[in-house]
């Protein structure tokens, strides 16, 4: 047997040593020990190889506009709001592809392969749709984008954006967003989750809510959108991004509201590092965390996947495209430093926000697209602490990004010339 690309003494993300063969832009062997020849071999040297990364919950449409056309001096979710509204009239075709391309290159370079894109429909000129469905054809050889039509200003409360999301749905966007909590009243939220779960359901399509991003104890969107999926039979296809609003309910009451989500199937996706900055803004002390219920839901068999969210935008002025950040910041949040926690967080930006997308052969075993992401750890517990290099980014067979591995240089008498900060684990790690 030959393979286009032969990856040797890898270690999978479970701990077990392997080499991967590909050919045809597919993993074929996933075994201890390959010998057969190869037109490139890759030694890994002992260290990780994972499936790419995933963010499921992205706002490509607004990435890398900060300062445009000012600055966010509160820092706060609703100046955002407010800026974005500022930015929308201004906005043209050619700048947003140019900087969702720009944020695509630096994805690739963090090992970042599958992106789903909120993309705002409330402006009647379709403009950002019609850029990110541009982007996502000059991406689709190195990155898979989703689209979610999304209403950022309400899919009642802004006129017009119940029309304009089916135009873009018949322009091809993927997924049927909304923002229950913006509406005007609870009622009119419930009832935008109605008609929205009925489109989704007409056109056999997946969902994706802005659902109770807020500290308001009371807020109950995710119910509402647990029992629309129940009564469609979306289950599997719907999606609660955010959930804030768990952070603050009764115990009581989120005791028989997770169950709800479950038996639903209802996938749940936190953004750690916007939920911690943008939530519980009002408190003064205690200050409430802002992310969800991660441990919970995990526990009655919610699917948790981590979002980015934003990057460099009206709404977070950091941000670099990495989603081990993202993990390290939901582990920190989440209390999540049990062995088996810290690696499931690893999967909360891996292969659970890749259930949510659908994405077709995602994975490291053969069969699957030989996509994948060599880190300089030696685990993923170790990828997180350190925030790993990409040392080297496949996508379908084909190395597409690579970096040299950190090294801090010395200068002291008598010690090393550098230092690797990943030979610092205990032996037990």
């Amino acid at each position: 047997m030959s393979f286009d690309l032969l990856l040797k003494n890898a270690v999978l993300p479970d701990g077990r040593p392997a080499d991967i063969g590909c050919a045809g832009g597919r993993i074929l062997a996933v075994e201890p020990r390959l010998e057969a020849e190869a037109g490139q071999v890759i030694d890994a040297g002992g260290r990780l190889v994972a499936p790419p990364f995933v963010d499921v919950h992205f706002h490509m449409d607004a990435t890398l506009s900060l300062g445009l056309p000012r600055l966010n001096q509160s820092g706060t979710l609703l100046e955002g709001i407010a800026l974005w509204g500022e930015l929308k009239p201004i906005l043209t075709q050619e700048a947003v592809i140019e900087r969702a391309l720009r944020y695509c290159d630096l994805a690739v370079s963090q090992g970042l392969l599958a992106i789903r894109s909120h993309v705002d429909v409330c402006d009647d000129r379709l403009l950002a749709v019609e850029a990110l469905l541009e982007v996502k054809a000059k991406v689709r050889d190195y990155i898979d984008l989703q689209l979610v039509a999304f209403p950022q200003d309400g899919y009642f409360r802004s006129p017009g954006a119940a029309a304009n999301l089916l135009r873009a749905l018949d322009l091809g966007v993927d997924v049927v967003g909304g923002i229950p909590h913006f509406e005007r009243t609870m009622a009119d939220g419930a009832a935008s989750l109605r008609a929205l779960c009925e489109i989704a359901a007409a056109r056999g399509l997946q969902v994706d809510i802005h659902c109770d991003e807020s500290d308001d104890p009371l807020s109950r969107h995710i119910e509402a959108l647990a029992y629309e999926t129940q009564r469609l039979g979306l289950h599997g296809r719907v999606a609660g991004s955010h959930l804030t609003s768990m952070h603050s309910m009764d115990n009581y009451y989120a005791a028989k509201l997770i169950p709800l989500i479950a038996e639903a199937g209802v996938h749940a996706i936190a953004n750690p590092l916007i939920n911690i900055t943008l939530q519980g803004r009002a408190d003064t002390y205690p200050k409430r965390r802002g992310q969800t219920r991660v441990p919970e839901l995990r526990a009655a068999g919610v699917n948790v996947a981590f979002g980015h969210d934003c990057v460099m935008d009206p709404w977070y002025s950091l941000g670099s495209g990495d989603m081990l950040d993202v993990a390290h910041m939901g582990l920190h949040v989440g209390q999540m430093t049990s062995r088996e926690a810290m690696r499931w967080c690893f999967e909360a930006v891996t292969t659970n926000p890749a259930r949510i997308m659908g994405l077709e052969g995602y994975g490291l075993a053969p069969g699957c697209n030989a996509d994948f992401v060599v880190l300089q750890a030696a685990d993923p517990i170790e990828a997180i602490r350190l925030k790993a290099a990409r040392l080297f980014v496949v996508r379908r067979g084909r190395v597409i990004a690579e970096s040299a591995p950190r090294l801090a240089r010395l200068a002291l008498p008598g010690r090393p010339a550098q230092v690797d900060a990943a030979a610092y684990a205990p032996a037990t790690a």
